[in-house]
């Protein structure tokens, strides 16, 4: 006797502006397990999450009638939407305006302009956290001499506070969420830089330099294997 297929993972699109919600939907459709719906105001919104509740949102944070902030609120204060995945996407870079998103309750969040696979990969993120995956990335880590609060984009060492990069962040981040795993440089270009950047493979090298010597005496953690990429090994508390 045949299963029946598993039912689509629904996803609703808030954006006023079409062709992004349209090319998001594009981008997430190909998997073939996936449905889209794009809606373009926040009244909108409301009113399909109420009607047919997806898996995760995707909110614009500019949208008339009522601002994605608006929405996010009102979402979260209901017990049926208060656990709903909520990806935040805007032109907003600021850093209070990123703090101020995650507050309201959002999963992730990023601004625009931004590479349709990583949403892709951040969407696949938050909904292996929401359904418990233990293999999901944590948020929070902390081995040995390092600490580091993905969430908070806090970094330190020994206790002492570290100044990174935007960039420098984001290499950290990857390669801590694939610590003892070998990278390769064009697969940390394709998760750290975008696919929309075009830059040399030169410029990972450039970055995990800056990367180790900020780290001091974790930077050792940051392995280069010749020819290939680089590894971050979890250190072995001692006993």
């Amino acid at each position: 006797m045949l299963m029946p297929a598993p039912a689509p993972t629904r996803i609703l699109v808030v954006d006023d502006e079409s062709d992004i919600a349209g090319l998001i939907k594009h981008t997430l459709e190909r998997s073939g397990d996936v449905e889209v719906s794009i809606v373009g105001s926040g009244d909108a919104a409301l009113k399909s999450v109420f009607d047919h509740p997806p898996d995760l949102v995707i909110l614009d944070l500019n949208l008339p009638v009522l601002s994605g902030s608006e929405v996010c609120r009102l979402l979260r204060a209901k017990p049926a939407t208060a656990q709903l995945p909520i990806i935040m996407l805007t032109a907003r870079t600021g850093e209070s305006d990123r703090a101020s998103g995650l507050d309201l309750g959002a999963d992730d969040y990023m601004t625009k302009p931004f590479s349709v696979r990583e949403l892709a990969a951040r969407v696949r993120a938050v909904l292996r956290r929401k359904q418990g995956d233990p293999e999901a990335p944590p948020q929070v880590y902390q081995m040995g001499k390092l600490f580091a609060d993905f969430d908070a984009v806090m970094v330190s060492v020994e206790g002492d506070p570290v100044r990174l990069t935007r960039r420098e962040f984001k290499l950290l981040k990857c390669l801590v969420e694939n610590r003892n795993r070998v990278l390769s440089r064009d697969r940390l270009l394709e998760r750290v830089w975008g696919y929309d950047h075009y830059v040399e493979t030169r410029s990972v090298d450039v970055h995990a330099g800056r990367l180790r010597s900020k780290l001091r005496s974790v930077g050792r953690q940051i392995e280069t294997v010749v020819g290939f990429g680089y590894r971050f090994v979890e250190e072995t508390p001692a006993h």
